[in-house]
């Protein structure tokens, strides 16, 4: 990325290399810095004499002299989903031994996610090299499949690993090496599966680094850039178009142009496309990603308490989502599916030749739409990228966008809002979610609402009235989708960022590649 205003340049940090391995061997006979035992609250039910009734448990605390149980009674740990226990205690090949909660049942990707999470963390404070992960459970991998739950399990421990500290003066590395699985099973499909979840989570990474990005750091010619490093690294199958200002204008794309009038960071609109390696194309796909790289909100600015203004920057989550998937599906390659990752990038600024309150612009489609609020721009832009989505042939679209402060209100922090019309492509959408762990939540497009979207001078308006906000966004949104396309809107506003630790998520990624090898032959 290329620096710009501040002399700011993020340092150029290498992700953590974890040796991940699937193994059957005895839990006592492992060696290493840290065994991490998964347990539920039934897993820590103890007979009359205080002792571990669940097998695996039993046997470590004999070996450990009782102390496990021990600590467990004297530190209240009840296998809630949270609580952990690391001790150092000498009688096993481990030098520490935690306990690690899952709650009642464990029966989802999050909760081994989470797992994964609170072992990473583990493993930082003891700064342990290596570990393994046991389930104390034989029923925890019963409702998902075994290598589904060692999936989840990489995954948390990767991303719980990872912190971006591309903009501090000082970082520390992490010193874990390696982690082994134990229990799950081994051979190539749980190796696959393994394989599957690093490549994932390094394309989260990816996504949480371009939306962490300041605006001075990421400009649209920033992101550009590294939408096209994609195409580069995985050019077998991955090609970039990186439309300049002149060719959206011969586009007609005024929508979009007019949102970016107003920055001295010329437009980028961006086009990368993804083939198989081999063999005929069955379906086709689009992945369209809200890209203002900064929302200022123009002439009608965000002022005040609450407006997020400083935020801004994260804007972009959407991009950040749909360039996340191109990486990973780059390496992964299906089969029998083209996909097409499409963002309008740019910011909304304001200077003397930016888009006013009351003007009036056209789309590419040649739909009027007069502007009655500047900072509703991200719809705008959107609306030129739906149009030239559906000009590239595609069945189904599935945009993502940063869109309303009004879905985060429904919905709260960490839930995106779906807008459909069709209930096949919502039925999609949550199977993949469902294997992603990511939470969505399928809202109503309420077509009277599109009432108090009418103009009176051009055929439409780009806000309608506070009540409804995000569903009159996504009615705005249809108008430019041609209707033989399945078309599927996520307002992900919320979950874009953690609250709690003020980074990005890189939520939206791991759902999208779900869905693409769910239509793809794979």
């Amino acid at each position: 990325m290329a620096h710009t205003l501040g002399l700011t340049q993020p340092a150029n940090i290498e992700l953590p290399k974890i040796s991940f391995a699937a193994k059957e061997i005895d839990v006592a006979e492992w060696k290493g810095d840290l065994l991490a035992v998964g347990v539920t609250e039934k897993d820590m039910t103890k007979d009359e004499n205080s002792k571990f009734q669940n097998p695996i448990l039993k046997k470590l605390d004999g070996l450990l002299g009782s102390l496990l149980a021990e600590a467990s009674f004297e530190e209240d740990f009840t296998g809630k989903a949270g609580q952990s226990l690391v001790h150092r205690l000498p009688g096993l090949g481990s030098k520490r031994v935690g306990l690690f909660g899952l709650g009642q049942s464990a029966s989802s990707p999050a909760a081994f996610h989470g797992l994964g999470e609170a072992v990473a963390a583990a493993a930082k404070t003891a700064q342990a090299s290596s570990a393994a992960v046991i389930l104390a459970s034989s029923e925890c991998p019963s409702v998902m499949s075994k290598g589904n739950t060692a999936a989840a399990i990489v995954s948390g421990t990767v991303l719980g690993l990872y912190e971006d500290n591309r903009y501090k003066s000082e970082s520390k590395k992490p010193q874990l090496k390696s982690l082994d699985i134990l229990g799950l099973g081994t051979g190539p499909e749980i190796e696959k599966k393994i394989k599957y979840a690093e490549v994932v989570s390094c394309a989260i990474i990816f996504g949480r680094e371009l939306v962490n990005s300041p605006a001075n750091v990421l400009t649209p010619a920033a992101l550009a850039a590294e939408a096209s490093k994609i195409a580069s690294l995985y050019s077998d199958v991955l090609s970039a178009n990186i439309l300049t200002e002149e060719q959206c204008r011969e586009l007609k794309m005024g929508s979009y142009l007019g949102v970016a009038a107003a920055s001295a960071n010329p437009p980028h609109f961006i086009h990368l496309c993804y083939k198989p390696p081999s063999g005929p194309v069955k379906t086709k796909l689009a992945l369209v990603g809200k890209g203002l790289t900064f929302d200022s909100g123009g002439y009608n600015i965000k002022t005040g308490p609450g407006s997020s203004i400083e935020t801004m920057k994260v804007d972009m989550g959407g991009s950040a989502a749909v360039f996340g998937a191109a990486k990973a599906l780059g390496q992964i390659k299906p089969s029998g599916v083209e996909v097409h990752f499409i963002v309008a990038s740019c910011e909304n600024m304001i200077s003397g030749k930016g888009m006013r309150p009351g003007d009036i612009v056209t789309a590419s489609n040649g739909k009027t739409i007069e502007v009655n609020n500047t900072d509703a721009e991200g719809r705008l832009t959107l609306a030129d990228a739906l149009v030239y989505a559906c000009n590239q042939g595609v069945e189904k679209i599935v945009d993502l966008a940063t869109l309303t402060g009004a879905c985060v209100v429904a919905l709260g922090p960490s839930i995106a809002g779906v807008f459909t019309p069709d209930d096949d492509l919502a039925k999609e959408l949550f199977q993949a979610s469902e294997a992603s762990g990511e939470k969505l939540w399928r809202m109503p497009l309420e077509e009277s609402y599109w009432e108090s979207m009418k103009s009176g001078v051009a055929d439409m308006v780009n806000t309608g009235g506070r009540q409804g906000g995000a569903i009159n966004a996504a009615l705005f949104l249809k108008q430019f989708v041609d209707e033989k396309v399945k078309w599927m809107h996520i307002d992900m506003a919320g979950p874009v960022l953690n609250d709690k630790k003020h980074v990005a998520t890189g939520f939206g990624i791991s759902t999208l590649v779900e869905w693409v090898l769910k239509n793809s032959s794979s």
